[in-house]
């Protein structure tokens, strides 16, 4: 049975990131605070952790996990190109609740899903997540709940929905009730940069940022 780690004590934070780290290498899933929502986490270069996490949530292919990244070296080895305005965007809201879809790199050995091509990418605004991504690289991360059921805000809210199907839980307290908001600028030379789920970063304040480039966004 798998064992909340509560991170607000050193000795089990360093006994629950050991655990987690060893546990993504393994292709097994851990659950970590963000600074959103709880996360169930799984390797991203590995097939076959994603389809376990999937398999967790009860979700299928067609619902691909975003990537969760430690810094802006990463956006940059992940997606094909990075325009300036989703430049202007991570540094206006990143590390942070705005997650961004971008044409994914080609040759990257992953399957997140049916992706089309694209990635879905956010740096989180919290240490303990920053710190276990420095260590284990990209992330696959969806909400840590069940398809349906309302994403946890707590490491018992998580463990109580996805149980032994995740290794190991990082207890960071209690996370905030929105998920990120979702932008997609895959293709931003059509269609601009577009929000497809509204979240932690308001509409008001993404169109702000935009507007001093030149582009607007739209719902």
């Amino acid at each position: 049975m798998a064992t909340i780690h509560d991170c607000s004590d050193p000795s089990e934070l360093l006994t629950g990131m050991r655990l987690a780290r060893t546990a993504i290498a393994r292709g097994g899933l851990v659950v970590m605070p963000t600074d959103t929502v709880y996360g169930v986490a799984a390797d991203a270069f590995s097939p076959e952790a994603v389809q376990r996490l999937l398999d967790a949530k009860g979700r299928g292919r067609q619902s691909p996990p975003p990537v969760l990244i430690p810094d802006l070296a990463t956006l940059d080895a992940l997606a094909a190109e990075v325009p300036d305005e989703v430049r202007a965007l991570v540094d206006a809201f990143w590390p942070g609740g705005l997650t961004v879809i971008l044409p994914a790199r080609e040759g990257l050995t992953w399957d997140l899903g049916d992706t089309a091509g694209t990635v879905a990418l956010r740096m989180p605004a919290n240490p303990v997540a920053l710190s276990l991504l420095a260590e284990t690289g990209p992330l696959a991360v969806s909400s840590a709940n069940l398809t349906g059921e309302p994403a946890a805000t707590t490491a018992q809210e998580a463990e109580r929905m996805l149980g032994d199907s995740v290794a190991v839980y990082l207890d960071g307290g209690e996370g905030g009730t929105l998920g990120s908001t979702i932008v997609d600028a895959s293709r931003i030379r059509s269609e601009g940069i577009r929000i497809v789920r509204h979240g932690a970063i308001t509409d008001a304040a993404i169109s702000e940022v935009l507007e001093g480039h030149g582009d607007g966004a739209s719902a």
